[in-house]
């Protein structure tokens, strides 16, 4: 299977097998971990761990895969995903547990390398479009993940969910192995053994480079702060109990999936990616600062969707900017570094979103979770300024092909 169009497919099926394992513990995990006499405390650094475990663990894996190729990584890390959620699935003890979370967030890690791989086969011009591929993966993971996990966990057990995950990512570890051709040739492999990663600021337009970082990085801790207290603020302001939850959250993966899978490529080529990138924050800004001001369903509903399309905006055309202001040698590095970025928003949002939702509680019933989500909004805010900074126009050469001493 030589043809982009197949590759891509199983670069899709990666991450998405990815986002539904990640998504499968989001109803299961808590509770799970509650049977092996876990406090709250203990349940909120179970799931900080994968992230922080992800934030070291991407630009490592982005490394390598720019000195040995993206295949043999992807590989490995997709099996190390199996073995972590079996390891959750057989745990008979909270220490077990925490040691198989981290290694899959070691695993997950990959998504810059996955990334990469999109990158090599893609040209400049048509990222953003591939990118919104893979955007669309994680959205139909978002929708997918959770809903397995509540059905699979309601019919066998709790821990079913995390053996049907590692049954699904040795599957496509099978696909990556007996499908997938290495998409970095021998010729684009660096050595890069002693080079810090951040030496990829030196193999790219630098400013461009960390402009997409760090609007990446307010996106991602801005919208992770949603995602963490959204149950709870549908719980309390309306009552809405974890079904109704469940398809307020597929709702937003489903429109993820749709713009990331099927408009984002026309958009880009209308508008440019830095524009939309600017369009996505104000939109997100305004969704995530209109949810406590919600006062009936009607509005909830309106208000999440508004998330949900400024989200998916944003996304694929940062992952794009980032890979086309880098040299085509170091896409590994440079997305896995943005990964990383993401990752450590994604520890460090729902800790700050906790901590600020503290500030809510004993006022008024509207007031409940403003804090959190307007400290999001001010956040995703922040990022709007760093997409008016970018240029409005990349050209195919944007990124350099060597390291640039003057670049800015």
């Amino acid at each position: 299977m030589a043809d982009k169009r197949g590759q891509l497919g199983i670069i899709f099926l990666t991450i998405l097998i990815d986002m539904i394992g990640f998504g499968i513990v989001i109803p299961v995990l808590p509770i799970y971990a509650e049977s092996f006499g876990a406090t709250a405390w203990q349940n909120g650094l179970l799931v900080a761990s994968f992230s922080f475990a992800q934030f070291l663990a991407a630009p490592l894996w982005g490394r390598l895969s720019d000195r040995i190729g993206r295949r043999p990584v992807l590989l490995v890390s997709v099996l190390a995903t199996a073995v972590g959620f079996l390891l959750m699935g057989l745990a008979d003890s909270l220490v077990l547990l925490f040691v198989a979370r981290i290694l899959a967030g070691v695993a997950g890690g990959n998504i810059g390398t996955a990334q990469a791989y999109v990158a090599d086969i893609s040209t400049r011009e048509e990222r953003a479009k591939a990118m919104g591929l893979l955007g669309a993966a994680f959205g139909l993971g978002f929708v997918f993940g959770p809903a397995i996990g509540g059905v699979v966990s309601a019919f066998f057990g709790l821990h079913a969910p995390f053996l049907l995950a590692a049954v699904m990512a040795l599957g496509n570890a099978g696909l990556i192995a007996l499908l997938l051709p290495e998409s970095l040739p021998v010729e684009r492999r660096g050595g890069g053994e002693r080079e810090s990663v951040f030496e990829v600021f030196r193999h790219a337009d630098g400013r461009v480079y960390a402009l997409a970082t760090a609007t990446y990085f307010c996106l991602i801790a801005g919208f992770s702060m949603m995602t963490t207290i959204y149950a709870l603020f549908l719980l309390h302001r309306f009552g809405l109990d974890a079904l109704h939850t469940g398809g307020m959250l597929a709702m937003v993966g489903l429109i993820g999936a749709f713009i990331q899978g099927g408009l984002i490529g026309r958009l880009v080529r209308r508008f440019g990616e830095a524009r939309l990138a600017t369009a996505g924050a104000l939109v997100l800004t305004a969704g995530l600062f209109a949810l406590p001001l919600v006062v009936g369903l009607g509005t909830l509903v309106l208000a999440s969707a508004v998330v949900a399309i400024g989200n998916s905006l944003l996304m694929p055309t940062l992952s794009g900017i980032a890979s086309r202001s880098v040299s085509e040698d170091w896409q590994g590095r440079a997305l896995g570094l943005l990964q990383s970025a993401g990752s450590l928003a994604r520890w460090i949002g729902p800790a700050l979103a906790g901590w600020l939702l503290t500030f809510d509680l004993g006022r008024p019933i509207e007031d409940y979770a403003r804090s959190p989500l307007w400290a999001g909004a001010a956040l995703v805010g922040v990022s709007v300024l760093f997409t008016l900074a970018l240029p409005r126009r990349m050209g195919g050469d944007a990124a350099v092909s060597a390291p640039a001493n003057d670049a800015v």
